[in-house]
């Protein structure tokens, strides 16, 4: 058997065959044997990577805690075959992870690993720990406040507080980001000058007492904001001023008007000076009785009326004249010089009524507070006459009425009111006396 052995060995194609299953062994070696496609290790074919940017996920109860301190990305930092090495950089088929699935409640070190790369690939992980707070996760309900700049209303106009739909928001966080919440709101965003009521979708804002925004989930994370506006207004009594003297003949019995109010449109600082508004009437047009629509006379800064205009009535009783007789005298002449001259001196005559005038009062003891019975609301008209040079340089404000209550006991009274009015006028009081009643404060 050997000799036959030695004989096989010593033949040629004997040792072609050996020679090529050798050869197969040390081609089979080259290979990766866990890649399909296998490639030769050629020396000098390695490479190194930085891939930038990488997603750092985290294991841990999402539905129980919260956990803070973790970067959203890492940098990973791949050596090894370029092949593998270009695959990785291309398809990034491996995830970087911290499993926090067994942390317990606190801050702590945890390490940073990554799963499903080549093991013919070595790395490094740019941070390779980080320091993480584990929380308890908190839901609470919170109710937003709702803002608007007022600075962006239009003179003239107001805002009421502005609204939020819905007034509530469900918060969910870590525990102590959950208690230190001071401020949820919801500020409206609008540009350029408003004029009228808007609803605008905002969004949520959370902040803590030093006006930091808190990382949070809010649900929702937008309500929508009402804004009622309104056009800034105030009612007032509108006075009627005469001008002009009557015909001859003709006497004034009253004046009345069809609507006794008015409605003022102005920014708030005027609103709180004007107290009147007025209409003139001409008293040389009225030789019989009339009905006479006039405009609503309003005073610097009022940017509109309501109505703009109303309508007097006025009353007069004309005066029959007698007829002159055929022959003249010198006393007839006399009288009507005399009655020429007077009429002269009724064209200059100016009459006005001012409406709403306040009563003051002077002389109350601190213990004492004083309600008038009449008239109402302590205001009464007062009515001017005057040469018409005069009667232009007057105003409302040059007139004063007070009573004086010094030394009265508390119950019912009626006092006179006392008028203060520049020399070279005529004025009358609608009434000359006031009913008030003294209290003792509580």
């Amino acid at each position: 058997m050997d000799k036959y052995i030695d004989k096989l060995i010593d033949t040629r194609w004997f040792m072609k065959v050996v020679a090529l299953l050798i050869a197969l062994l040390l081609f089979d070696s080259v290979y990766d044997t866990n890649n399909d496609n296998r490639s030769i290790n050629v020396p000098g074919d390695d490479g190194s990577a930085v891939i930038e940017n990488v997603p750092l996920t985290a294991y841990y109860d999402t539905d129980n805690l919260v956990v803070s301190g973790l970067p959203e990305t890492v940098a990973v930092t791949l050596d090894g075959p370029r092949s593998h090495l270009e695959n990785a950089k291309a398809q990034r088929n491996f995830e970087v992870f911290v499993d926090l699935s067994d942390a317990e409640i606190g801050r702590q070190e945890v390490e940073v690993g990554i799963k499903d790369l080549s093991d013919k690939l070595e790395y490094i992980i740019d941070p390779s720990t980080v320091d993480v707070t584990i929380d308890e996760k908190v839901t609470e309900e919170f109710n937003v406040e709702a803002e608007f700049n007022n600075s962006l209303l239009e003179e003239g106009y107001k805002a009421e507080a502005a609204l939020a739909e819905p007034s509530t928001v469900k918060i969910t966080g870590a525990k102590n980001v959950i208690e230190s919440i001071a401020y949820v709101k919801a500020t409206v965003n609008t540009k350029g000058s408003i004029t009228e009521s808007f609803t605008e979708t905002a969004a949520i804002n959370v902040l803590d007492r030093n006006m930091n925004k808190l990382d949070v989930d809010v649900n929702p994370g937008e309500v929508e904001v009402s804004v009622d506006v309104k056009r800034l207004s105030k009612t007032v009594p509108i006075d009627i001023v005469e001008t002009g003297s009557l015909p001859s003949g003709v006497e004034l019995d009253s004046l009345k008007l069809s609507q006794t109010e008015a409605t003022i449109f102005a920014p708030e600082n005027v609103l709180n000076d004007v107290k009147t508004v007025r209409v003139e009437v001409d008293l040389s047009k009225l030789d019989k009785d009339q009905e006479i629509k006039l405009p609503v006379i309003i005073s610097d800064g009022i940017t509109s009326v309501d109505p703009k205009e109303v309508t007097v009535n006025a009353n007069v009783t004309v005066k029959e004249q007698e007829a002159p007789e055929d022959s003249s005298s010198e006393e007839e002449e006399s009288q009507v010089q005399e009655q020429e001259q007077e009429q002269a001196a009724n064209e200059q005559t100016v009459n006005r009524t001012y409406s709403g005038m306040p009563i003051t009062i002077t002389g109350l003891d601190d213990q004492y507070d004083v309600t008038f019975q009449s008239p109402d609301e302590g205001e009464t008209s007062l009515k001017v006459s005057g040469n018409e040079k005069d009667m232009n340089n007057l105003s409302k404000g040059d007139f004063t009425l007070s009573i004086d209550v010094s030394g009265l006991d508390p119950g019912e009274h009626e006092v006179n009111i006392q008028l203060d009015a520049p020399p070279g006028v005529e004025s009358q009081l609608e009434s000359e006396t006031a009913t008030i009643n003294i209290t003792e404060k509580e």
